[in-house]
């Protein structure tokens, strides 16, 4: 979904630049940063959500971690 964002907001850059009237050109580039702007978010949200962990330990695994020894599930 992240690049499909990411070709509509190029898509709607170039369009933004090609157009002749005024108005068809504000209304291209006013989609381009709100694109720009929803693509920075969805890649953000990529980067966070593969670097977190999937599930919370349980009190037993934080206790074991804090000891410095590993956690059963791992």
């Amino acid at each position: 979904m992240r690049w499909l964002l990411l070709i509509g907001t190029l898509l709607s850059l170039v369009l933004s630049f090609t157009r002749h009237s005024g108005g068809a050109m504000g209304l291209w580039l006013l989609l381009a940063i709100v694109g720009a702007f929803a693509t920075t978010l969805a890649f953000a949200q990529a980067r966070i959500s593969a670097s977190s962990r999937m599930e919370t330990l349980s009190e037993y695994d934080l206790q074991r971690l804090r000891e410095g020894k590993t956690p059963f599930r791992h």
